[in-house]
């Protein structure tokens, strides 16, 4: 008995150690939700139908689908505060009439009862915008106004990359660029602004810009917003300055995707 007492003594130490081992800060990836990257490797973001599961938002789908939000809330007629539920189906991508009336069958929700298991609560100014102007944009919001091929890909600054890209589960899925607080921040391409705001958890306050039906580009820990969503820019518009929002130092944290897959943004900007 006193063996196996000891053992076990032995066995919870060793647990402790391993749990308290960990001192650097979590990676972006597995901060948001709890979901690391192999989560969302895993999930069916890129086809045309998704279940909702716990800890999913409408934003935090659209961002790992590469979609803008206000057009899956339009797809699936969600409106403000946009709740969604675990069993949920959602159309990610616009389909003919009856595809969607077999998928989502008018409500959206795979049985009743998961009605009242809200997994995306209200938050003030999480999209960026009032209610009354999102669910007018929700509307008129068209992604057929994108081009098929992006013609340029700009640095999204004049620094330095201090930090590269790295597709392993636990690494970089983007560039990071050490900087001074207020340096300017360019729109790596044209296209328009989908999402401003904090409301993605380890990004700071964060710009989104959709390029075209299969491109975003992100902008991660800014000091200040200078575009709203909706709004077209130019490539090498100034759209943000550099800060340290969700950081512990200034710095920018760049990401391309491409169809919802984070990709190196170096195979797409310009040798310098």
């Amino acid at each position: 008995m006193k063996g196996a007492y000891g053992w076990c003594v032995l066995f919870c130490c060793l647990l402790l150690t391993a749990c308290s081992g960990r001192k650097a800060p979590a990676p972006v990836a597995e901060l948001y939700q709890g979901k690391t990257f192999r989560d969302v490797q895993k999930s069916s973001y890129n086809s045309q139908i998704y279940t909702v599961e716990k800890g999913d938002t409408l934003f935090s789908i659209s961002w790992k689908s590469g979609q803008d939000y206000r057009d899956i809330a339009r797809f699936n007629n969600i409106r403000p505060p946009y709740n969604i539920f675990p069993g949920q189906r959602l159309t990610l991508k616009k389909q003919s009439r009856s595809i969607i009336k077999k998928s989502n069958n008018g409500t959206g929700l795979s049985s009743k009862s998961k009605s009242n298991q809200v997994v995306d609560p209200p938050k003030k100014q999480a999209y960026g915008e009032s209610n009354a102007t999102v669910k007018k944009e929700v509307i008129t919001s068209s992604s057929s106004e994108f081009p098929n091929k992006i013609t340029a890909w700009l640095w999204p600054t004049k620094n330095t990359v201090s930090r590269g890209f790295s597709n392993t589960e636990h690494g970089n899925k983007g560039l990071d660029f050490n900087g001074t607080l207020g340096s300017p921040i360019l729109a790596t391409a044209a296209g328009k602004v989908v999402y401003t705001g904090d409301a993605l958890r380890g990004y700071g306050k964060l710009v989104i810009v959709k390029h075209s039906d299969s491109f975003l580009s992100a902008y991660a820990h800014n000091d200040s917003i200078l575009v709203k969503e909706q709004q077209w820019v130019r490539a090498g518009q100034k759209i943000a300055t550099m800060g340290k929002s969700g950081s512990d130092t200034v710095k920018l944290h760049f990401e391309v995707r491409y169809k919802g897959q984070s990709v190196d943004p170096l195979r797409y900007l310009p040798k310098r």
